[in-house]
């Protein structure tokens, strides 16, 4: 993402958390189509919807700091391939914070469960951030090999492969929580997916980069989750 870009969807966001803090009505810009209308009883929980989606603007802040630190690619997957993985992370994304009615509820609204909701991105934010530390110029949006690359085995990296993507997968079940929709569901199946894509390639390349090592260290590690995958 450019500066520009960045910019605007920055300024997007602070847009629309400034209308629901402010209490802004949605109704105007949905009321032809009634399953997009507003999420009302969603919308009466505004403040803590506009926490949530704050989570996650620190979280696209912090990433667009840290990647200036990042060390320079030997290879890289296709463009194509990684505009596949964008497109989808950021649809399911849309998809899981938009307060509409879409395809209804599957839990009515309970500020317990938000709240909890909001505990639980916080806590994928945090472990995100911790595996990007320890990852340091390994790191990269796209799949790729850095020139001197290393196998990084220290903080989450001692149990598990992908802990950034982790984090992102539990901030996405925390934005989940907080809406309550049946539409973030979709998301959030539509964002595994575009994990399993992406680890499934990472860890072919990453075969490719290290052989024998990496499978020793696939052998005695998780993916995403100790004891589970």
């Amino acid at each position: 993402m450019n500066q520009k870009k960045f910019i605007l969807y920055a300024a997007v966001i602070g847009a629309v958390v400034g209308a629901w803090m402010a209490g802004g009505d949605l109704h105007s810009i949905f009321a032809k189509i009634p399953a997009l209308g507003p999420d009302r009883s969603l919308l009466d929980h505004r403040s803590l919807l506009g926490i949530c989606l704050a989570i996650f603007v620190v979280y696209s802040i912090y990433w667009e700091v840290a990647a200036k630190n990042a060390a320079a690619a030997k290879s890289s997957e296709s463009p194509s391939s990684r505009a596949v993985h964008v497109v989808l992370v950021n649809v399911a994304f849309l998809l899981e914070i938009a307060p509409i009615h879409g395809l209804g509820r599957f839990v009515p609204v309970s500020v317990p469960l938000m709240l909890a909701g909001i505990s639980v991105e916080s806590l994928g934010l945090l472990i995100a951030i911790w595996a990007r530390r320890h990852l340091g110029r390994n790191w990269s949006g796209e799949i790729t090999v850095k020139v001197d690359h290393e196998l990084i085995r220290s903080g989450p990296y001692r149990r598990l492969r992908h802990p950034i993507y982790t984090g992102i997968l539990a901030m996405y079940v925390g934005i989940a929580m907080v809406t309550g929709e049946w539409l973030a569901v979709v998301g959030l199946v539509l964002v595994m997916f575009a994990y399993w894509r992406k680890i499934r390639m990472e860890e072919a390349t990453l075969h490719g980069a290290f052989g024998a090592v990496y499978e020793e260290y696939s052998r005695g590690t998780w993916a995403l989750i100790p004891g589970i995958f």
